[in-house]
């Protein structure tokens, strides 16, 4: 049984329809990798899943359930279902521990002792059990980061949601990044990820999806959709995004 399936979603904002008719099915364990240009849908069908925006029409299904939109339904939904967005959204006035402990021992009960003992657990996973009692503004923008993956990872959900967690860090930054989704996607973590890192999509995904002008254009294991698109679309993006010959001999000059 998938653990997340979205049957019919549509949304519009006005007379611009964001979403139409977006149907998908996540299996347990699957990493599915979201691409397509801005203003295609991607972002919105985060917020969809989250329940941070309400879809107009259609269904969506989490472990067997159809998600209900009252307020229990909803916070029923966040503690199974973390999401990651650009912008890191730390509390600033808070420790990096802090950060971490808030949610599990709010939302959920945890007592703190256990909590804290959490938040060692997930920075190691991300590697940064060291900056603890660090202040985010003492951090990089990619350890800020690395910090707001933690913080959704002590909440241990079942299916972690990522909205161009790099595009809002400089170049040099966003390795460090990608080896964390990389090492939790190795560790068997269910996700979806909106991104612009061709690289991570084609290596670390099991799945892409192509989004266009709010629909899914096209779907499938990345080796077919980088090499041997389908539709107009599809093929037309990625010939924008591939490097040309001349960004070939810059980067290796």
């Amino acid at each position: 049984m998938p653990i997340l399936a979205l049957n019919g979603i549509s949304k519009r904002y006005g007379t611009h329809v964001a979403l139409d008719d977006v149907s998908l099915m996540i299996e347990p364990g699957e990493v599915v990798a979201i691409i397509g240009r801005s203003g295609s849908g991607k972002t919105t069908l985060l917020r969809c899943v989250n329940g941070l925006e309400v879809p107009d029409s259609g269904e969506i299904v989490f472990d067997g359930r159809r998600v209900e939109r009252s307020r229990g339904g909803l916070q029923a939904l966040r503690r199974e279902i973390g999401i990651v967005f650009q912008s890191f959204n730390l509390f600033p006035h808070l420790s990096v521990e802090r950060n971490i402990t808030l949610a599990p021992t709010v939302a959920k009960g945890l007592p703190l002792a256990e909590a804290q003992a959490r938040a060692r657990e997930v920075l190691r996973q991300v590697g940064l059990e060291d900056k603890i009692a660090a202040m985010p503004l003492q951090l990089s923008g990619g350890q800020q980061q690395r910090v707001a993956i933690a913080r959704s990872l002590a909440m241990q959900p079942r299916l972690m949601l990522f909205d161009e967690i790099t595009s809002a860090l400089d170049p040099e930054l966003v390795g460090e990044v990608i080896i964390v989704l990389e090492k939790l996607a190795t560790d068997g973590m269910t996700m979806i990820l909106v991104t612009h890192e061709m690289g991570f999509a084609r290596a670390a995904a099991d799945t892409v999806v192509f989004m266009h002008q709010g629909k899914i254009c096209e779907k499938g294991p990345p080796s077919r959709l980088f090499t041997a698109p389908e539709t107009a679309e599809l093929a037309t993006f990625i010939d924008a995004i591939q490097p040309t010959n001349a960004d070939v001999m810059q980067a290796i000059e």
